[in-house]
């Protein structure tokens, strides 16, 4: 059983920057990609970014692109998710997930992920 282990979330001022950080009990080139969901109060679960193995290739939905970035380390096993210039509409409890037969995007999206980390919360303060 793969875990996935979340760390980084936290309060963030409006135009900040944060990290969130996803380390993988297995070696991430098992998997064919990973992805960053994340669930505001009253919402959806809506796909935010994803990346595919083992070439890095990206995808991000419209409203985070160009603030947010995905990235790897495969040392580590790890996929981060930055997110700069935050907006009180980036509030949410953030997710990871992997899994080793992703479609293509935008089908991510909405696929069923099989492997999910803890989630992490940002808040941005009033």
């Amino acid at each position: 059983q793969v875990h996935l282990e979340q760390s980084g979330g936290g309060s963030v001022q409006a135009g900040g920057s944060l990290r969130l950080s996803c380390a993988a009990s297995a070696n991430i080139y098992a998997f064919k990609c990973m992805a960053w969901f994340r669930q505001a109060p009253g919402k959806e679960r809506e796909g935010v970014a994803s990346i595919y193995f083992p070439e890095g290739r990206t995808h991000y939905i419209d409203s985070v692109k160009g603030r947010f970035t995905i990235s790897q380390e495969h040392v580590r096993n790890t996929v981060y998710l930055r997110l700069n210039n935050v907006e009180p509409e980036d509030v949410a409890m953030y997710y990871c997930a992997a899994d080793d037969r992703c479609p293509p995007p935008p089908l991510w999206t909405t696929y069923e992920f099989d492997f999910w980390g803890q989630g992490s919360r940002v808040t941005v303060p009033a």
